[in-house]
């Protein structure tokens, strides 16, 4: 049974929360604030995350920080609050998988859960060692240990940057759409976040490319997506 682990200060939103995702078949635990919730995280070990950006005590992006920094690879699906753009943007750049504004829709944040869990299946572990190790110039990517590198200094991605990385290297040059990735490394289509591709393909050129502003492995192909070039 695959756990999740909601931390959430409203105690309703929680409650509803772990009802409905125990329907579903999952196993829930909650905490109330950022400091409970790492200390549960700790020991209940669980498969995904469900994180409330405004958090009493410890706030949701240190939570995020806290565990990124600690070497954690579970999804993490953020909540964040209706028209806040730049706390959504913030949460991906910081290492968060996906993001669920409020108020949202029930199915909408099942099919998220369902998504984010979908990836980090076995199946995408076996994809990934298939590959062998790639390199892009000075950049070196090992799929199976997942790990990158740059001029032989170690580059830290965020699970979804290297899933990323991974879904445009498989193309092998090939132009590939925002819709195209949105379905391969976040498992579903939704106009409302394609924004989310272009923020980790920033966040990408950021660490990987000598000058982000013209970078030349991670190519965007006009009105169709992005590629790579060796």
């Amino acid at each position: 049974m695959r756990r999740i682990l909601v931390i959430e200060d409203n105690r309703d939103l929680a409650f509803g929360l772990r009802n409905n995702l125990e329907i579903e078949g999952y196993e829930v635990e909650t905490a109330e604030n950022g400091t409970a919730g790492l200390q549960t995280f700790a020991r209940a070990n669980p498969d995904l995350l469900i994180l409330d950006l405004m958090l009493p005590e410890l706030d949701g992006f240190r939570v995020l920080r806290s565990l990124r920094q600690q070497g954690h690879s579970t999804p993490i699906l953020v909540l964040t609050a209706k028209g806040e753009e730049a706390d959504k943007v913030r949460g991906l750049k910081m290492g968060a998988d996906d993001y669920v504004t409020k108020p949202f829709g029930l199915l909408e944040l099942l099919a998220r859960v369902e998504a984010l869990l979908r990836r980090t299946g076995a199946g995408s572990t076996s994809t990934s060692a298939a590959m062998g190790v790639q390199r892009l110039g000075e950049i070196e990517i090992d799929p199976s240990a997942r790990t990158v590198s740059r001029g032989s200094q170690p580059v830290d991605l965020a699970p979804k940057e290297f899933d990323l990385l991974l879904a445009l290297l498989r193309a092998r040059g090939a132009v590939v759409s925002r819709l195209q990735l949105m379905r391969e490394v976040w498992g579903y289509s939704a106009a409302v976040v394609s924004r989310t591709v272009d923020t980790h393909i920033s966040e990408l050129r950021r660490k990987l490319e000598e000058n982000p502003a013209a970078p030349r492995h991670i190519l965007t192909v006009r009105k169709t997506g992005y590629r790579i070039r060796k």
